[in-house]
């Protein structure tokens, strides 16, 4: 069975949002969804030439739909954890909102198959999607979301290169170092991605992990854009590998640097440099490599990396 909207507001976490989204309702002592965002299951492991029975503890991964004034937008498959910020970094990143107070309020709704995340937006902001909505030429899914054009997929990102944000080398290692030490999720199933927000002085400000590497940074710029902070603030450090995606998201964030455990591609390398974003990857101990706009990082604390 479905369970509708009208029938869910004692079983759901339900929240309505001010323009500075300050939650007015919540049922604390209600889970948010039914969906966990991890499960047990059983295995036959071999370790060292020995075959037993035995279990492990897998990330879950279930249908995420957003859905805006009442029509289904996009299908992710993703954590079931942290929806609300999900939903607002969503929202920022497809550019469907450029503030959070466009957002006038989240409800998730869920089904045994997965989770609709309907968001109600601002009148205005409500009529503007409407009409793009009109123009998409086919449904929408996983991936490039809402995406109907190849100039849509490669389109034209945030110019971050004003932004005035200088690094040391320590600040990179310390950045991927407290990400790695603050993946709870990662630490129990070893099988999602990590995105984490670092500020000079403060460290880690907020860390999201999801199954979807994509769907980690989203979450993340929904907590970034929640706590107060601007992306031009600091520094969005990821565990995976840097596709133009990842790039899109961060710049659309305002975050002039964007670092990496993993290498990145050459059309994400292409799309920091003409946005003016500092690109570092590989990041393992205290070795790193700088793709673009090494000026970031302070002289004297590296030595050339080319």
């Amino acid at each position: 069975m479905t369970n509708r909207p009208g029938n869910l507001a004692g079983l759901l976490g339900k929240w309505r949002l001010r323009s500075e989204f300050e939650c007015v309702e919540r049922y604390p002592d209600k889970p948010m969804t039914q969906f966990k965002p991890t499960a047990t299951v059983p295995e036959t492991a071999r370790r060292n030439g020995v075959v037993r029975s035995s279990s492990r503890i897998v990330p879950e991964e279930v249908p995420i739909a957003f859905s805006y004034g009442g029509s289904s937008h996009a299908v992710m498959m993703g954590t079931p954890d942290d929806l609300e910020d999900f939903a607002i970094g969503f929202s920022l990143t497809e550019g469907i909102i450029t503030d959070i107070g466009q957002i006038a309020a989240v409800e998730p709704v869920e089904d045994e198959q997965g989770i609709d995340v309907q968001i109600t937006l601002v009148d205005d902001v409500a009529d503007a999607l409407r009409v793009r909505r009109r123009h998409m030429a086919g449904p929408v899914g996983c991936g490039l979301c809402g995406i109907e054009s190849i100039e849509q997929a490669v389109r034209k990102v945030p110019d971050v290169s004003a932004v005035e944000l200088t690094l040391s080398h320590e600040d990179i290692v310390r950045a991927i170092a407290l990400l790695n030490d603050a993946q709870p999720l990662h630490r129990e199933t070893r099988a999602v991605h990590g995105a984490g927000f670092y500020v000079q002085g403060q460290g880690l400000i907020a860390v999201r992990e999801d199954v979807g590497r994509h769907n980690a940074l989203d979450k993340l710029c929904g907590a970034v854009i929640r706590s107060g902070h601007k992306g031009a603030d600091g520094v969005v450090a990821v565990t995976s590998r840097l596709s133009v995606e990842m790039v899109q998201k961060a710049a659309i964030l305002g975050s002039s640097v964007l670092v990496a455990i993993s290498a990145p591609t050459a059309l994400a390398i292409r799309t920091a440099d003409e946005a003016g974003m500092t690109l570092v990857a590989l990041v393992r101990g205290d070795d790193f490599e700088i793709f673009t706009h090494p000026q970031r990082i302070t002289p004297g604390s590296i030595a050339d990396v080319a």
